[in-house]
């Protein structure tokens, strides 16, 4: 028997060492029962041009298609100069287009941040929420998870051991999955 609910997870970085890749890994540790967690790496999404939007290169294809399969998406982002970081913006206008096909149009989303600053990524989760709202996405409101000085929260093998922040992460991943299940 499959999974109820389909997430699919998506960090809004490249690097390999992440704290935003390994928060998505604890969410697959800690989902509720019924839902599945698929990673989408953004690796190899060209930059965005609308001369291209009516035949997207094969990435972007494949990208809006997982979406398309999902009943739930979460995003990791980090924080870069005061909001979400390029590649994930590019990532969401590519899935938006053209007019009129919009992957991520009725999707329900939660958003999670781990950053090595003080504030975790809190105002990249509010742009990033408003993002969501031309694009029709419900989001997880309640409760937030910002990971703070994320080198503190995470061990040399990317796992988060920060007892606070995987109850948080828990009873987020039950918030997506019910709103997504409504």
């Amino acid at each position: 028997m499959g999974a109820e609910v389909i997430i699919l997870g998506i960090a809004g970085s490249l690097r390999k060492g992440s704290y935003n890749k390994a928060l998505l890994r604890a969410a697959a540790e800690l989902l509720p029962a019924g839902a599945e967690l698929e990673i989408f790496d953004l690796e190899g999404i060209t930059p965005f041009n609308q001369d291209l939007e009516n035949d997207p290169p094969g990435r972007v294809s494949e990208f809006k298609a997982k979406i398309r399969a999902a009943e739930a998406i979460l995003i990791a982002t980090p924080e870069y100069n005061f909001s979400m970081p390029g590649v994930l913006k590019n990532a969401i206008d590519w899935a938006s287009r053209p007019f009129g096909d919009n992957a991520w149009n009725a999707k329900t989303a939660a958003v999670m941040s781990a950053s090595t600053g003080m504030l975790g990524g809190a105002r990249a989760q509010y742009h990033l929420r408003q993002t969501f709202i031309p694009l029709n996405m419900r989001c997880v409101v309640q409760p937030e998870l910002i990971v703070t000085f994320a080198a503190q929260k995470f061990d040399e093998g990317g796992r988060l051991t920060d007892e606070a922040a995987r109850k948080i992460l828990q009873l987020l991943l039950k918030e997506l999955v019910g709103l997504a299940g409504k």
